[in-house]
C-alpha cells in the first residue's frame, strides 16, 4: 500500500527506520556511518534532536530524550511523539524564519519525514546492510532537488556531489547527489 498523507508517510518511513534501530546490537552504535564523522548512534541522535527543536515553532515542547543511554527506547518514544502530532495536528501551524508558516503536519512531512527516509540509507549502511529506498521515490526526490541544487549546497546540509557510473540506479544517483558515496563500505 502506498502511504497517503503525512501521518501514513511518517508511519511507513519511521517504521522502516525503527526496524533498523531495533536490529542494532549494543556494539553497532559505535560503527561509522556514511556521514563523515558520524556513527550509527549519531544518525539516530540527529533525527531525534533536530526535529524536536523544530517543533517549538508550532508551540510544541517535547521533552529531551537520552538517545545515548538507550537508542532503541529513545527512538521509539520519538516516533510515538511525532506520530501523535501527525495523527492529530489540531490545526497547529509551525512558524520558522527559514520555512515560513505551514500547517504542522505539512512541515513535518516536508522537512522531517524525508530526512528519516534518506537517513535510513545511512543507518542501514552503518549496520552493514544494503538499503532499498525505492527506485521511483529516489528518482522523484532527485528530480525535485536538482533545480534547487545550489541552494541545497549553500545550506551546508549536503556535501559535494559524488560521481556515479552512467548505469547507476536512481538510489545511487540520489545518494551521490547529496554527497554520499553509494559504494560506501561499512567497516567495524
Amino acid at each position: 500500500m502506498t502511504p497517503r498523507g503525512p501521518a501514513q508517510q511518517h508511519a511507513h518511513d519511521a517504521g522502516r527506520f525503527t526496524e533498523l534501530v531495533e536490529s542494532a546490537s549494543a556494539d553497532d552504535w559505535a560503527r561509522p556511518s556514511p556521514v563523515a564523522g558520524w556513527t550509527a548512534l549519531d544518525v539516530v541522535k540527529h533525527l531525534a534532536e533536530w526535529s524536536r527543536g523544530f517543533l517549538t515553532g508550532a508551540g510544541i515542547e517535547l521533552p529531551a530524550l537520552d538517545v545515548e543511554a538507550d537508542p532503541v527506547a529513545a527512538w521509539k518514544q520519538h516516533v510515538t511523539d511525532i506520530q501523535a502530532i501527525l495523527d492529530d495536528p489540531a490545526g497547529r501551524v509551525l512558524s520558522n524564519p527559514h520555512t515560513g508558516d505551514k500547517p504542522v503536519d505539512e512541515a513535518i512531512d516536508q522537512f522531517y519525514t524525508g530526512d528519516v527516509w534518506m537517513h535510513t540509507w545511512d543507518l542501514a549502511k552503518a549496520l552493514g546492510r544494503e538499503p532499498d529506498l525505492g527506485q521511483e521515490r529516489c528518482r522523484a526526490a532527485l528530480e525535485a532537488m536538482k533545480p534547487m541544487e545550489q541552494m541545497l549546497r549553500d545550506s551546508g546540509q549536503f556535501g559535494s556531489a559524488v560521481p556515479t557510473a552512467d548505469e547507476a540506479s536512481a538510489q545511487d544517483e540520489l545518494m551521490a547527489f547529496i554527497g554520499r558515496d553509494p559504494a560506501w563500505p561499512a567497516t567495524g
